[in-house]
């Protein structure tokens, strides 16, 4: 068991190496970097969809295979869609333009680099897409529906939120505003959180008496925290939106919750600032 369980992490490594590294070839190829996040979200369905369903033993998937390996493509294509169709009406991605600038003439050997460190951070939460869908009982679970609810309130929550923002980017009497309309009242960044909540259904499923195997998949919704909140999510995008928006976009931070969904704080009149 435990041989089949490393041997699947190492070919969910080399995976998503060998194609993130072809989201290096079409970044430099295209010059947008958008392509990057569409072939990273297609990459993670790809690759979790082919680990839950896995054989182990030698015994073909069962329904808790298939059923995750529909979650995590269901996942894959509502989201990468949703980023190929906007990564087609722009130039280029200002987040990862700010890191090419950054870095100059290196950037193309930098920005490998980096989306191999995506790659290789990818792992734990694809390595839980696999665990979760092996957990070895071979009957569907209570909690397994529960997991499955849970991902799909997640890929709902961030499609609302996706199209409240499209919405309210097309309407040419907000240019220039911040959109704190909807979900986005209560959340900066509603999409983020919602991604995140997908990820939670895969502990769900797998944590499960006997099965030490389980626990790996905490690192799924911990990575995805880290990742959205700290590093290559909320960070940049909101220091671009600081330079776009100025102080309409500070009074936003100040009366609304970062990440975790919450009322809208009111703020005394001077501080505030028409959104």
């Amino acid at each position: 068991m435990t041989t089949t369980y490393l041997g699947a992490l190492a070919a969910i490594a080399l995976s998503l190496a060998v194609l993130m590294a072809l989201a290096w070839v079409v970044r430099e190829r295209t010059g947008n970097s958008g392509w990057v996040d569409t072939i990273w979200t297609f990459a993670v369905g790809l690759v979790g969809a082919g680990g839950a369903l896995w054989p182990v033993a030698g015994a073909g998937p069962n329904a808790r295979q298939w059923l995750v390996a529909a979650l995590v493509m269901l996942w894959s294509l509502r989201l990468g869609t949703h980023i190929a169709i906007r990564t087609s009406g722009i130039t280029d991605d200002p987040r990862y333009a700010d890191f090419a600038r950054a870095w100059g003439l290196n950037a193309p050997r930098r920005m490998f680099i980096f989306l191999q460190n995506q790659a290789l951070g990818s792992v734990p939460p694809v390595f839980a897409i696999f665990v979760a869908a092996h957990v070895p009982e071979p009957a569907l679970r209570v909690q397994d529906f529960l997991g499955a609810a849970i991902l799909l309130i997640g890929i709902l929550g961030e499609a609302l939120a996706d199209a409240q923002l499209t919405r309210f980017r097309h309407d040419g009497a907000n240019k220039g505003r911040v959109c704190d309309v909807g979900l986005w009242r209560w959340s900066r960044h509603p999409n983020y959180f919602f991604e995140w909540l997908s990820w939670l259904a895969y502990p769900v499923i797998a944590l499960s008496a006997g099965y030490a195997w389980g626990w790996a998949s905490l690192l799924a919704p911990v990575f995805m925290y880290w990742i959205l909140v700290h590093v290559t999510g909320i960070p940049p995008l909101e220091a671009q939106m600081l330079r776009s928006r100025g102080e309409r976009y500070r009074a936003y931070q100040a009366r609304t919750s970062m990440f975790f969904p919450l009322p809208p704080r009111t703020l005394p009149p001077k501080e505030g600032v028409a959104a």
